[in-house]
C-alpha cells in the first residue's frame, strides 16, 4: 500500500471513528441519563447502533471494499465488533466497579481503546 493511500485511510477510519465514537457516547448518554437505563444495557444498545454506522462508513469510505461476498465481510466485522463490545463492556464494568472512575469519563478512555482494537481488526482481517 503507497504511503499516500495508508495516509487518506487512516485520516478517513479518524474521521469516521471519531464519528462512531460520538454515536456510541450520545447513545449512551440518552439511554443512560436522560432515560435512566442501566450502564451495560446502556452500553449495549450504543454498541450496537454505533457498529451499524461503523459498517457502512468502514466499507464504502475507509477500506473501499470491492468485496463480493459481503455476507463473509459482514459476518467478520459484526464479529470483530461484537469481540471490541464485549471488551468495551468488561472495561466498563472494571473502571466503574473496580477502580471507581466516573461512568462517563470511563466510557471516553475506554472509546479510545476500542477504536484502535477495530482498526486493527479491520485492517487485518475483516477488509484486508
Amino acid at each position: 500500500m503507497k504511503i499516500m493511500e495508508l495516509k487518506k485511510e487512516l485520516v478517513s477510519y479518524v474521521i469516521f471513528g471519531i464519528l462512531t465514537t460520538v454515536v456510541n457516547i450520545v447513545v449512551y448518554y440518552l439511554f443512560g441519563d436522560i432515560l435512566g437505563v442501566n450502564y451495560v444495557i446502556s452500553n449495549i444498545i450504543a454498541w450496537f447502533l454505533s457498529v451499524l454506522f461503523a459498517y457502512v462508513t468502514n466499507r464504502i469510505w475507509v477500506f473501499e471494499s470491492k468485496n463480493d461476498n459481503i455476507l463473509k465481510e459482514v459476518v467478520l466485522f459484526f464479529g470483530g465488533r461484537a469481540f471490541s463490545g464485549v471488551v468495551d463492556t468488561l472495561l466498563m464494568v472494571l473502571f466503574i466497579e473496580v477502580l471507581l472512575v466516573g461512568d462517563f469519563v470511563s466510557k471516553i478512555i475506554i472509546q479510545v481503546i476500542v477504536v484502535i482494537l477495530n482498526y486493527v481488526i479491520s485492517k487485518l482481517i475483516v477488509f484486508k
